[in-house]
């Protein structure tokens, strides 16, 4: 229990103070691809993906650091790639939106929106061809779910039984329209997996713990009968929805919505419990603290270090069908 405490409080607090330099740094005008930031939603990526092995499979959107970090993928490639450098994980071709590590299994992040969940279960279903028994995890946001290749991906998951695990984190806003503008009010997308023969589970999107033990029995479940889930997760982005700063003063979110979920950040919720719990002294705390910080100004520094791609770099790594 401790152990598992201090890992999940450990990449939690590691993807905000990278995402907070990130943020931090923007202004130096060295970074110019678009950024979304995660700072708010670092519960359901550590929580859900602490669960998969290295051989697991993960997909992801236009919000991807915390997904990406989560998952092993290697932070200097990661800031060297929103540097747009050579030594970048998608060699300063991709950006902040198309991150990639194959080896930390981080296949792609795609920003279409919708457009990772027919990668992954395309890539789940060529694992189930191959004889594989790893899972792929999905990730989107509640926008994504408007989408018809959602409910197509779904159907063809369950028709299937492929070993997938979905998951929507819904921060209820598309930009700056929240789901009650874009979604009938009657809409529940565990209700619409249950009908194409997915099972589904919403959890707290605040308690990174409760995310584990509940993706846990899910994961287990999962490689065990290799069937989809769906699991649905209420959670809140602090920043503005594309960029480094923060966009409440355009009140499209009430200062009482604001408040409410500040006042569960996960972050902080974690925090307390292992100082409650005497997991950790302030000292540690402290160590840690540094330990990160000497982490995040390596990464920084290799990026600043970094050339950037030559036109001989232009034409690699491109597909055509």
């Amino acid at each position: 229990m401790i152990k598992k405490y201090k890992k999940l409080f450990y990449e939690m607090l590691r993807i905000r103070k990278v995402e907070e330099s990130i943020s931090k740094n923007y202004s130096e005008w060295k970074m110019r691809c678009p950024v979304h930031l995660s700072i708010g939603q670092e519960a359901p990526a550590v929580g859900v993906i602490t669960n998969l092995s290295k051989q697991d499979k993960i997909v992801t959107a236009h919000r991807s650091h915390a997904h990406y970090l989560a998952k092993g993928g290697n932070l200097k490639a990661m800031i060297a790639e929103l540097y747009g450098k050579e030594t970048g994980c998608a060699k300063g071709k991709g950006g902040s939106m198309h991150l990639i590590d194959l080896k930390a299994g981080v296949t792609a992040a795609v920003p279409i929106v919708g457009s990772t969940i027919p990668i992954g279960v395309g890539l789940s279903w060529s694992m189930k061809l191959r004889k594989k028994k790893n899972i792929v995890a999905i990730f989107f946001g509640d926008g994504a779910t408007e989408e018809g290749v959602f409910q197509e991906s779904l159907d063809f998951s369950s028709l299937h039984n492929l070993p997938v695990l979905f998951v929507c984190e819904n921060n209820e806003y598309s930009v700056y329209s929240h789901r009650s503008k874009r979604q009938s009010r009657k809409r529940n997308i565990l209700k619409i997996a249950k009908a194409i023969g997915i099972d589904g589970t919403k959890i707290p999107g605040n308690d990174v713990i409760k995310i584990f033990n509940s993706t846990k029995k899910i994961v287990k479940q999962i490689k065990k009968n290799s069937k989809p889930h769906l699991i649905l997760i209420d959670t809140f982005r602090h920043l503005e929805h594309c960029g480094p700063n923060n966009d409440d003063h355009l009140g499209y979110r009430s200062k009482n919505y604001i408040n409410k979920w500040l006042q569960k950040d996960p972050l902080n919720k974690i925090q307390k419990d292992i100082i409650n719990f005497k997991y950790l002294k302030k000292n540690d705390l402290e160590n840690i603290d540094k330990k990160i910080n000497k982490e995040i100004l390596s990464a920084f520094k290799f990026a600043e270090d970094s050339k950037f791609p030559t036109k001989k770099l232009l034409f690699e790594d491109i597909y055509a069908k």
